[in-house]
């Protein structure tokens, strides 16, 4: 999640644990210890796939942060100005903020290393996109008034248990869109290809589908407000003759590691360029790296240190056409990005336009 969300978890946890205590110092505390995890976001890990598929490893592990928490809960329960508190409470303290952090992320899509330095693969569970406000809110109201009142026990609390009640709505839309989907992928004989089911950017009312068919990636929305059963999927191709040659470098191997199957493969300038189709929307593709590079379409491919290529994100009309989307099936389809002309190629059919060619989208 996004690191303002993450403080505001962090704390209304502290508020809940120490409130009592410590008053706002516990907000501040939980605040502060919160944003620790993602200090590796400052860490140069020696290229751009390093750098995005180390984040959330090492800091974000269960394991990791578990010895940290008893480590800072001993020199706590032992430092003059605050060993009266004792250390269980300082270890509840500590564990609950630090220990939560990674798990909060676990639930969005891009993936967190909870048990490194095991090497399987991240854990997404893809229920609430990395910034819901809907989520955040209630905590931080609950901060803002425990640090006007300076008696923030009761008041974490109650946000806290909203903020949850909302995470928990997030699995539920998750499986009833999950309901929805497997017959209509059944249907069409796709039950046994990698799908990925993830919120819209901003809501848990409006969920991306992903379908991996071989060459093929088939792209759709459903809306938790939706009345037809029919799934609408878009098509684009994955120029996938270029995965094998991807694989032939370390970069390439790490993001297939990290992104398995949700990977996208075009040569640019020159360059392999693979691209992380999970953060995003076809055509606004938020992480994409360049990992080898030729000098003329005979020629072998060679390493080059990964960097990161023509990454897009999304506009204020796309968002706004995602927002009416949720009640408009009309509003908005996968098949619309490919206006834009890098993707204009990519696009091979769309069931949700009908069937229009690209131009007249």
């Amino acid at each position: 999640m996004d690191s303002v969300t993450q403080a505001c978890l962090g704390a209304t946890l502290g508020g809940a644990v120490l409130g009592r205590q410590l008053g706002r110092r516990a907000l501040v505390a939980g605040a502060v210890l919160a944003t620790i995890p993602d200090l590796d976001s400052f860490l140069d890990f020696g290229d751009a796939v390093a750098d995005y598929t180390y984040h959330r490893s090492f800091s974000h592990s269960l394991l990791v942060l578990t010895g940290v928490a008893t480590l800072l809960a001993i020199l706590l329960s032992r430092w003059r100005h605050t060993r009266a508190i004792g250390f269980k409470r300082w270890w509840w303290f500590c564990a609950l903020i630090l220990l939560t952090h990674p798990l909060l992320d676990a639930f969005t899509t891009y993936g967190t290393q909870l048990l490194w330095p095991i090497s399987s693969p991240p854990v997404a569970w893809k229920t609430i996109f990395i910034i819901d406000p809907l989520y955040t809110l209630p905590m931080l109201i609950a901060l803002i008034a425990g640090l006007i009142r300076g008696q923030p026990r009761r008041i974490s609390m109650i946000g806290l248990g909203l903020s949850s009640l909302y995470l928990a709505f997030t699995i539920g839309a998750k499986a009833e869109v999950m309901a929805r989907l497997t017959p209509e992928l059944a249907a069409r004989g796709l039950e046994d290809q990698a799908v990925m089911v993830q919120p819209a950017p901003l809501t848990s009312l409006l969920w991306r589908v992903t379908v991996i068919d071989d060459e093929r990636q088939l792209e759709g929305m459903i809306s938790l407000f939706d009345d037809a059963d029919e799934l609408q999927l878009d098509s684009f191709s994955r120029s996938t003759e270029l995965a094998p040659a991807t694989l032939k470098f370390a970069a390439g191997r790490r993001l297939a590691w990290f992104a398995g199957p949700f990977r996208r493969f075009d040569i640019i300038d020159n360059r392999l360029v693979v691209t992380d189709m999970r953060m995003g929307l076809p055509g606004n593709y938020s992480f994409a790296f360049a990992i080898a590079r030729r000098d003329t379409p005979d020629a072998a491919w060679q390493a080059i240190p990964a960097r990161s290529s023509d990454g897009r994100h999304g506009s204020l009309n796309t968002l706004q056409a995602l927002g009416r989307r949720i009640v408009d099936p009309t509003a908005f389809c996968p098949a619309d990005l490919a206006r834009q002309a890098a993707i204009h190629a990519q696009l091979l059919a769309s069931e949700c336009r009908h069937g229009r060619a690209t131009d007249e989208l």
